[in-house]
């Protein structure tokens, strides 16, 4: 019996020692949100000065210039609800609440949304470019055809350097997961999670 209660012990105090090297993801969480609201930041004060300025100039111009600062206005509205929700989110995220399989997921999750909007900028991009196109078939509609889509240009391409600058600021956090997950291994029948001493 003593035997047994031994190897027991002795069993709890290695799993206890191999748990506490992989519990410490405090310090990777907390950088992973702090590039998050760098990043909204940057996305926020793009936003508001486009609100800002497109608002005001919408009021002061005419004709395609008019619909640019309109559009500008309308993307300013919508980036800055997202950096603001983002970065109140992050805010009042704590960074110790994470579990290792969960600080995984939110770093690779984060990193599949950037590579999706970098496709999805360069598709207002090339919708921009189609109303522009389009403006010069239709007389009827060609200040606004071509207002919208200087301005969609213009957003599609700021949000495009700043989604491919925003992965590669999470990219530059992933080897910092490295030493966390080390130890794991996939053989096909299982996750296994191997320590040294």
């Amino acid at each position: 019996m003593k035997k047994q209660t031994l190897l027991t012990t002795a069993f709890l105090c290695v799993a206890i020692l191999a748990f506490g090297q992989v519990t410490d993801l405090t310090p990777f969480n907390e950088l992973r949100l702090e590039t998050n609201t760098k990043g909204l930041t940057v996305l926020g004060t793009w936003a508001l000065g486009n609100l800002a300025v497109g608002s005001i100039m919408a009021s002061r111009t005419e004709g395609e210039a008019k619909h640019f600062h309109q559009m500008n206005a309308a993307w300013g509205a919508i980036n800055l609800a997202i950096a603001g929700f983002g970065y109140y989110s992050d805010l009042h995220t704590d960074p110790s609440s994470f579990s290792l399989f969960e600080t995984f997921n939110e770093q690779q999750k984060m990193q599949r949304i950037l590579m999706l909007n970098i496709g999805l900028d360069a598709a207002y991009m090339v919708g921009g470019a189609y109303l522009l196109e389009r403006g010069k078939n239709d007389a009827d509609n060609l200040e606004r055809f071509t207002g919208f889509g200087k301005s969609i240009v213009m957003q599609g391409a700021f949000l495009f350097v700043f989604d491919i600058g925003f992965y590669v600021a999470h990219s530059l956090n992933n080897p910092k997961l490295e030493p966390l997950l080390g130890g794991l291994t996939f053989t096909g029948n299982g996750l296994h999670w191997v320590t040294n001493f």
